[in-house]
């Protein structure tokens, strides 16, 4: 038999251990009551809760931090909130446990157990609610450990710090560039932003400043930031460059940080150095400054922010701060005399506030006028110039690197003080001045010239001036003329005196070490004497009063390379002796008298680009197809035009790859190599009979077209085989044509009604129609049925219409311009409605509309209100950038 235990309970026990269980605390006998109870209190606890959220939420949005003890009782809240959806979730089970109406249980242990849970719960939940009256749930957050940088009180930077705090401050921007030329307040600037984040506090956890420069090495980027993340002790100190970032890494991502690197001359890898990259989701940011708007774009900032010189008003201002209210006071000349040393810096705040400290102690005119003459003549050589202004501007060329480029600045410097350097001529010279390399092909050579100019615009060693032109900044200018005399000890080197008045050739100490000549845009009438230029190979005699160039003068440049004599309206006559110019490439007689081309041109072997553009009274170029490595050749506007001899004398230059010519009185069958060859074409005086421009077509690199006083043929475009008329201008659509065509000038063309074909034209940028009487439409709808897939003027930049009395519509229906910038309407009354709806322009305050008379413009039908209010604003309202 097996064992077994018996234990015996007398009854007076048992009822005992009942009355306990059902007296005792009343788990069981108050279950149901203590459930409702809960119900009610947690629901006065949510309540209670979703206000206490909804309070901290406005807080925080004002930049407030919110109390410990409330996070706590949230966090307490929301655990008690799942408990007690647990044990409602079991309640119904629990209750049908219950006997003797409620008094008792089934099962007496397990419904103890709950009952207890529920009552110690509802303990719990009355003691939240009583504790969640809070008078104060948030406070002012703790201020950053941001030490502020110290920096001289700023002129004129003030409208720039707003816009670029207030970028920097935007959610989705994580990385920030500031870049400008060098002395231009990029630091100062940058030191203010920083600042700003003592004054707000709380928002970031660290703020990180680091002046990078160049040749800045990765591990000491690491070891400043360590720095100030207190890492860096001898074990850190030890170990390589992927562990350090791995503990950059540990530490910053755990931390809301702004890195603000300054003088940055190249891309920052900010995951090699540890740097978590900053997103809307760790709300970190990276700033930066940079003198090369390239960087800009490596770092990840596509949009931005470039710092430039200060306007003259502010200028001003920060010159007399400079300078000091008693110096300017101590005679009323020095006033006057000071805003033009002023104005010799050109708005660069570093140059103003050095140049203006030198002349802080100068109480004397002659003191002042002895500033001016020498800023003048040769800045280099003022005061503090070449120690503390042009070696500072000097780090935006060294970091160049490239010798090529680097000569490509310097060659800059040849221009006037201001002036507009045209982009095309400049990249000429540079080809053959041998800066481009050896490529012989001119579209490419042009390509890879345009590619160094940006690299200089990028640098923000140049400006750009629209879409053709730049500008070289006066101080940089001197430190480039700096920079080419050898630091100012070999002043031969360059000879440059552009624009300053001369009326006679300067003179030299040495003309035997005279590298490059520049006398352009000033008086000089002849140029005569014996000195031997022998390593001359640059001379720019361009826009004086040039009537003689002496044989004398320049027999000896056997090394010159680039001759331009344009714009010099007198001259006449290039003397034999430019035979001897044997390495010439470049000969630029534009704009001048000259009558006939010398015999001795033939002996220059070496010539690739010839200019005889607006030369009105030459009469024959016969003998240039000697001129075997001619490449580049201009006629347009000459008295030379396009007629048999001509043409036959051009055929024989197989070295040639662009023409710019003019065509007139009888069309001449052109050889199909040379019609290729056309780049600019001029069309006039065709009146006697109908002008057929079909042969334009064939032109696959005519750029840009003249025509003016001709009589067009009607234009057909032939969209089947079967059409055929032999006065009519042929386009199929189905082959491209006029793909190049960026300049389109058309005027007195009176038998012209539309321009149709132009919706071959998809590059073009310029277009000008003017004093043609019979043009009642640009593009007409019906000529232009079978191709409305085309959408016409998406490149154009420049819209010119004058003198068109029956023109009425530019396009039947809206238009996007992605590009406009300019839409110029003169003296055409039947023109009511402009091809514009609200969305054609993205930016309206780029664009310019001029309509002539300005009442005119009051009377435009617009295609609805939104357009009107876009457009109407912009009307004549003259913007001078």
């Amino acid at each position: 038999m097996g064992n077994f235990v018996c234990i015996e309970i007398s009854g007076d026990q048992m009822l005992d251990r009942i009355i306990r269980c059902l007296c005792g605390k009343g788990y069981i006998r108050n279950l149901e009551k203590n459930l409702r109870a809960l119900q009610r209190e947690m629901e006065d606890l949510r309540a209670t809760q979703h206000e206490v959220q909804n309070k901290v939420a406005r807080e925080e949005s004002r930049h407030q931090q919110r109390l410990e003890v409330v996070q706590v009782w949230l966090d307490r809240v929301n655990s008690i909130d799942i408990e007690c959806k647990d044990l409602l979730s079991v309640s119904p089970v629990e209750l049908q446990k219950l006997c003797l109406c409620g008094l008792c249980s089934k099962y007496v242990c397990s419904s103890y157990k709950y009952g207890k849970k529920v009552s110690l719960l509802l303990e719990e939940v009355k003691i939240l609610n009583s504790e969640g009256n809070f008078d104060e749930v948030s406070q002012p957050p703790p201020r950053s450990e941001v030490e502020e940088r110290p920096t001289q009180p700023t002129i004129g930077q003030e409208e720039m710090l707003k816009k670029a705090w207030n970028r920097l401050m935007e959610d989705g921007v994580g990385i920030m560039g500031l870049h400008g030329m060098g002395g231009v307040g990029k630091t100062t600037l940058f030191k203010k932003i920083h600042n700003k984040f003592a004054e707000i506090g709380g928002t970031f956890d660290i703020v990180i400043w680091i002046v990078v420069s160049q040749s800045a090495k990765l591990s000491k980027l690491q070891e400043d930031i360590a720095e100030k993340l207190h890492l860096c002790d001898d074990l850190w100190k030890n170990k390589n460059e992927s562990d350090k970032a791995t503990d950059i890494h540990r530490v910053l991502k755990g931390k809301r940080f702004v890195l603000m690197l300054d003088d940055i001359w190249e891309k920052v890898d900010l995951e090699a150095i540890g740097i978590p990259y900053p997103s809307e989701v760790n709300k970190c940011k990276v700033a930066f400054t940079t003198r090369d708007q390239k960087v800009c774009g490596e770092m990840g900032d596509h949009e931005p922010m470039q710092v430039n010189c200060l306007k003259p008003d502010v200028a001003w201002e920060l010159f007399k701060n400079k300078v000091g209210d008693n110096t300017l006071r101590s005679d009323p000349v020095i006033v006057e005399l000071a805003r033009e040393v002023a104005q010799k810096c050109r708005g660069l705040p570093l140059a103003l506030s050095v140049i203006g400290e030198t002349m802080a102690s100068k109480t004397m005119v002659q003191e002042w006028e002895h500033a001016i003459d020498v800023l003048t003549r040769s800045a280099a050589e003022f005061s503090n110039m070449g120690n503390k202004i042009l070696p500072i501007l000097k780090y935006s060329y060294d970091s160049l690197g490239d010798e090529h480029i680097k000569s490509c600045f310097l060659y800059c410097a040849l221009f006037p003080e201001d002036g507009h350097i045209y982009n095309e001529k400049l990249i000429d010279y540079w080809i053959c001045e041998g800066f481009i390399g050896e490529d012989q092909v001119i579209k490419r050579a042009r390509n890879k010239g345009y590619e160094m100019l940006g690299t200089l615009t990028r640098a923000n060693l140049l400006t750009k001036v629209g879409t053709k032109h730049v500008v070289m900044h006066d101080v940089v200018r001197e430190m480039a003329l700096w920079i080419a005399s050898d630091f100012g000890k070999q002043k031969e080197n360059f000879v440059v005196r552009a624009r300053v008045g001369l009326h006679e050739r300067p003179e030299a100490k040495d003309w035997g070490a005279v590298r490059r000549m520049s006398l352009m845009d000033n008086h000089i009438e002849e140029i005569t004497c014996e000195s031997k230029c022998s390593e001359l190979t640059t001379l720019f005699l361009q826009s004086n009063q040039l009537k003689n160039l002496s044989g004398e003068f320049i027999r000896y440049m056997q090394k010159l390379v680039v001759l331009d004599l344009s714009y010099n309206i007198d001259f006449n006559k290039l003397l034999e002796q430019i035979s001897g110019l044997v390495s010439l490439q470049f000969l630029d007689l534009s704009h001048t008298s000259i009558e006939h081309m010398p015999v001795g041109l033939k002996e220059l072997k070496k010539l690739t680009f010839l200019n005889l553009d607006c030369t009105m009274r030459l009469c024959s170029i016969s003998g240039i197809s000697r001129l075997l490595s001619l490449r580049w050749l201009r006629l347009l506007g000459s008295n030379v035009h396009g007629d048999a001899s001509v043409l036959k004398e051009l055929q024989q230059l197989e070295n040639l790859q662009e023409l710019a010519i003019t065509l007139s009185a009888e069309l001449i069958s052109l050889d199909q190599r040379l019609a290729k060859l056309i780049s600019n074409l001029l069309i006039e005086g065709f009146l006697q009979k109908p002008f057929d421009l079909s042969f334009l077509a064939s032109m696959e690199n005519l750029n840009e077209l003249w025509v003016d006083n001709s009589y067009f043929s009607e234009i057909n475009i032939k969209c089947r085989e079967s059409e055929t008329a032999s006065s009519y201008l042929h386009i199929n659509p189905k082959i491209p044509c006029f793909t190049n065509l960026s300049q389109l000038i058309i005027k007195k063309c009176h038998s012209m009604k539309d321009l149709t074909w132009i919706l071959f034209a998809p590059n073009l940028v310029f277009l000008h129609i003017g004093d043609s009487r019979e043009v009642g439409e640009i593009i007409n709808k019906e000529k232009a049925t079978n191709l409305t897939s085309i959408t016409p003027f998406l490149k154009l930049k420049h819209l010119f219409l004058f003198g068109l009395p029956k023109l009425e519509s530019i396009y039947w229906s809206p238009l996007p311009f992605p590009l406009l910038l300019t839409m110029d309407v003169a003296n055409c009354p039947k023109l009511r409605k402009l091809p514009l709806n609200a969305t054609s322009v993205p930016k309206v305050e780029e664009i310019q509309i001029f309509m002539d008379p300005p009442e005119q413009g009051n009377e435009l039908e617009w295609e609805d209100e939104d357009t009107k209010n876009r457009f109407l604003p912009s009307i004549n309202k003259r913007r001078y950038d």
